[in-house]
């Protein structure tokens, strides 16, 4: 591994890193700056764990590694704004174990960014890639309704 110096901007904040660029921006933030929020799921892009935003786009952090991340703004769970959301989340009690909850969130929260009013059917693709081993996607899915105000959140 080569070490470079990588600037990059996380929750607002510059940071210049001295690591291999092509690490995964995952291990950037959880064991350089020390944002724990951000999950390892699969490793593999397929769990959704992991999901933080690049310029306000849900990526998963596993498979982007800090020099495609490099001048760009990289959004985590910490740094999320999204007090509607959350507080939709808390409404319909949608953790159960919680770990893929922060992944959860960040698309939740990139999808009603691009779509105020989501339809059912645009809130299960953009959910699609992550993964609940406990089962809770009538939840995030009642929690997304509320917080986009659609009135089918409380049937």
């Amino acid at each position: 591994m080569m070490q470079q110096k990588q600037t990059l901007e996380v929750n607002g904040k510059s940071f210049t890193l001295d690591a291999d660029p092509n690490m995964p921006i995952l291990w950037a933030l959880r064991d350089i700056l020390g944002l724990t929020g951000t999950k390892y799921g699969c490793g593999a892009g397929l769990c959704g764990a992991c999901t933080v935003h690049i310029d306000g786009a849900p990526v998963r952090g596993c498979l982007t590694s800090i020099k495609q991340a490099a001048g760009k703004s990289v959004t985590t769970i910490e740094g999320l704004e999204a007090d509607k959301l959350k507080a939709a989340w808390e409404k319909h009690n949608v953790p159960q174990c919680g770990y893929c909850q922060a992944g959860q969130l960040m698309s939740a929260a990139a999808l009603l960014n691009t779509t105020a009013k989501p339809s059912e059917a645009q809130i299960d693709d953009a959910m699609s890639g992550n993964i609940c081993r406990c089962g809770t996607y009538p939840r995030i899915k009642a929690a997304i309704n509320t917080a986009a105000d659609n009135s089918k959140a409380e049937a």
